[in-house]
């Protein structure tokens, strides 16, 4: 039944009626009615945060591993100013966000008050809905909008209210808002095209991305049909890589050989729920493509067959009329050239005497974390290590920042998926440029008895940026960090501090620094020069690193290429 109510309190009340348990953000006076009415409802949490940005990646990642709308909030002007890096890492993972973006009273709009912005312009490119609530009346109804924007579109609705908006009285009923349910499946006429294309072929590759998740066993099964070798985008990985015999690896920029070569190799290319940016990593071949999203069909590469539908759906519908390929050398010799290629990269993940690679940091992490942990990398070196040394098993999850590429994103990305999941193992692979970036947010661990674990891996630079610069030609500048002693930091903040600077002494204090019953942080001092070897060298970059070392001893930094070979060797022999 309706009830008398203030517009803050329906829209907290209808939160709840939907399954919302959270409310990440930052208080402001402008938001007083939202955090009074979080504060008096039982069942849903205010999440303090030190950064709205972090509010917004902890919602993004809580998003992204429960599937659910989850809920950020900002006060007016700079508060939801700060909102945005993580809503745009929201929107360009496809994930269900509402943003309350607290506004200055509205008798002062437009008169260029103190604080003031216009959120729902600002928001507009991050967006798949943002509006602005001019009346108390309307906040029901827009607010209805915005959460099925949201959750229908995957993606984020933000919902500007200015503060005396909020605390005007409404009646109103508490509606829950719930995600439908439907299966989409291409026409008949584009099955028959796809059916058509793949049966008059014999070396056919599949490229599988985070479309894919729930239909792993439909994805095996049009592989064995088709002898095709199966190649995973980042964002596939975790669906894609785990029991899978067809699985070669991953393709792209923080890739290896082994994938890159089963996609040049392809006659046919079948993309299954995968936007893989690269143009460079496409073959030159028959393109079909599958995506629940009609307009992100042929943006990278030109498609000869089009099919709009769900991975799993359209799958199916496909498995009767295709003929079952019999020839096996395409996929033969791409599954023999990725044995190779892991173990080519295995050996890489070994211990020391000189230095810590990350890989072999990465490899113990690995070795020791739960069955069903998640990690969240950091953009740059992390999230290339993550790529190559984490195995997913289909219980495990990998949550990042893998299509908008922000620095910063593991910490409070940890926040929100610690929050949404208690009891799980939750680890974040900082890099020591991102960790101190929102470094703040390791008080939000312990201020809400956040039990995550975070791993620093520490090479004194913004790491990946001096390898771009390597490719280009140029001699680093401007990347050096002079970081403090995060484990002591981390103490300070009330975490668990740990610390390895010695092969030797590594796989025993990853154990402990896991087995704590609490937050803590490990901090390993890794090795700088370490190259991230993509899986293919261009001309312009093998030019790019020589014009890098010639420059570099033209400099009088000539000692940076010894450590570079030095470090860098065993991956050339």
């Amino acid at each position: 039944m309706p009830t008398r109510t203030t517009v803050a309190r329906h829209i907290i009340d209808t939160l709840h009626a939907s399954g919302v348990q959270r409310v990440y953000g930052l208080p402001g006076d402008s938001l007083n009615g939202v955090t009074d009415a979080i504060r008096q409802t039982d069942g849903v949490d205010w999440v303090i945060t030190r950064h709205e940005e972090a509010a917004a990646f902890a919602a993004s990642a809580e998003a992204a591993l429960t599937g659910n709308l989850t809920v950020c909030a900002g006060s007016c002007g700079p508060g939801n100013l700060h909102l945005i890096n993580g809503l745009f890492d929201a929107q360009r993972s496809g994930v269900p966000v509402l943003a309350l973006a607290a506004h200055i009273p509205s008798e002062e709009i437009g008169t260029g008050y103190f604080q003031e912005t216009h959120p729902q312009e600002l928001f507009r490119e991050c967006s798949v809905y943002a509006e602005h609530v001019s009346s108390a009346e309307q906040a029901p109804r827009l607010l209805r909008i915005a959460m099925r924007a949201a959750i229908e579109k995957r993606g984020v609705a933000v919902l500007v209210l200015p503060g005396d908006v909020a605390l005007e009285e409404i009646t109103a009923e508490a509606a829950a808002i719930r995600p439908t349910v439907s299966a989409v499946v291409p026409a008949e006429e584009d099955l028959a095209r796809a059916v058509r294309a793949l049966d008059g072929c014999e070396d056919v590759t599949i490229l599988a991305g985070a479309g894919c998740a729930g239909a792993h066993d439909e994805l095996l099964q049009i592989a064995e049909m088709l002898k095709a070798p199966i190649v995973h985008a980042m964002r596939g990985k975790e669906w894609v890589e785990h029991d899978n015999p067809y699985d070669v690896g991953m393709t792209g920029l923080l890739g290896f050989s082994s994938g890159y070569r089963a996609m040049m190799a392809a006659e046919t290319l079948l993309v299954l729920g995968s936007d893989l940016p690269y143009q460079q990593f496409y073959p030159d071949a028959t393109v079909i493509q599958v995506d629940i999203r009609g307009d992100r069909i042929g943006r990278r590469t030109p498609v000869e067959v089009p099919l709009v539908g769900g991975v799993g759906e359209t799958i199916r519908a496909l498995l009767p009329r295709l003929r079952t390929h019999t020839g096996r050398k395409h996929l033969d010799g791409a599954t023999k050239h990725y044995a190779k290629t892991r173990r080519t990269l295995d050996d890489l993940a070994t211990p020391s005497k000189r230095t810590i690679h990350p890989q072999y940091l990465t490899r113990l992490i690995d070795e020791a974390a739960d069955d069903d942990a998640v990690f969240l990398p950091d953009v740059g070196s992390p999230v290339i290590w993550a790529a190559r040394y984490l195995t997913m098993n289909g219980r495990r999850r990998i949550v990042g920042s893998f299509t908008h590429g922000s620095m910063a994103n593991a910490l409070p990305q940890a926040i929100g998926a610690q929050a949404a999941s208690p009891g799980r193992q939750v680890i974040a692979l900082a890099g020591d440029g991102g960790l101190s970036m929102l470094m703040g947010e390791l008080l939000t661990l312990v201020e809400h008895d956040l039990p995550v674990k975070v791993v620093v891996f520490n090479n004194a630079s913004y790491n990946f940026v001096e390898v771009e610069m390597k490719a280009d030609g140029f001699v680093n500048f401007g990347t050096d960090l002079s970081n403090p002693d995060f484990s002591k930091v981390a103490e300070a903040c009330g975490l668990a501090g740990f610390r390895a600077d010695k092969s030797k002494d590594l796989a025993g204090t990853v154990k402990r620094f896991l087995a704590h019953d609490g937050p803590a942080l490990l901090e390993v001092e890794v090795e700088r020069q370490e190259l991230t070897i993509p899986p293919s060298i261009s001309a312009a970059q093998a030019k790019g690193f020589t014009l890098y070392s010639l420059r570099t001893v033209l400099s009088g930094r000539g000692d940076e290429l010894v450590d570079l070979a030095k470090a860098n060797l065993r991956q050339l022999f």
